[in-house]
């Protein structure tokens, strides 16, 4: 993974308050550093309670004192590269969503498949850290359950494990979200 960036990496459980944790953290380096804020949305509302939640941040990003620019990618997140630059400061939400969308793809998968889905993702991060001051990735924490012997849920949570470590191993700050309380698993407290 680069490292040209500052490298954030935000998670917890669903409804734990880490999209908004993370916003405000991006709200906050805007404003220490004059950066623009870019918001990387991968969530396709598919149903009622994602377009809720959708519209709900989207109107949260409405109501900032900042401008957002959204950009709406819930796949291949690489080719939005070329569009940022190194006063940006992006904010991925979220990281589970895009495993979901790049896996769902196709409906049968294989070891091949499952690693190229990997690279592929961690390229575009890779690309995405090159091209801003700061990038922010949100994920789900989901893996303080045991995992189903269902062989798909043991895939991509195998999957999104090892996604989870390759990017807080190149993140300078790491943070698990409870309750709406983040908690510093790694780097400096400011």
């Amino acid at each position: 993974m680069a490292d040209v960036s500052s490298l954030i990496f935000i998670t917890g459980g669903v409804r734990s308050g880490k999209s908004s944790y993370a916003e405000k953290t991006a709200l906050r380096l805007a404003e220490e550093t004059g950066g623009r804020l870019h918001y990387i949305a991968t969530g396709v509302a598919s149903d009622n309670e994602m377009k809720e939640r959708i519209n709900r941040h989207q109107q949260e990003r409405a109501d900032s004192t900042f401008s957002w620019k959204t950009w709406e990618q819930p796949v291949n997140i690489g080719e939005l590269a070329s569009n940022f630059n190194q006063d940006d400061i992006l904010l991925l939400d979220c990281l589970t969503t895009l495993v979901n969308n790049e896996l769902f793809i196709k409906e049968e998968w294989d070891d091949v498949f499952v690693k190229g889905v990997q690279k592929k993702i961690i390229a575009g991060i890779d690309l995405l850290q090159k091209n801003c001051q700061t990038l922010m990735i949100v994920s789900n924490e989901l893996l303080f359950d045991p995992v189903a012997t269902n062989e798909l849920v043991f895939t991509y949570s195998r999957l999104l494990g090892e996604l989870h470590q390759q990017i807080v191993r190149a993140s300078a700050k790491a943070y698990l979200v409870e309750s709406g309380i983040p908690i510093m698993m790694k780097g400096d407290q400011v």
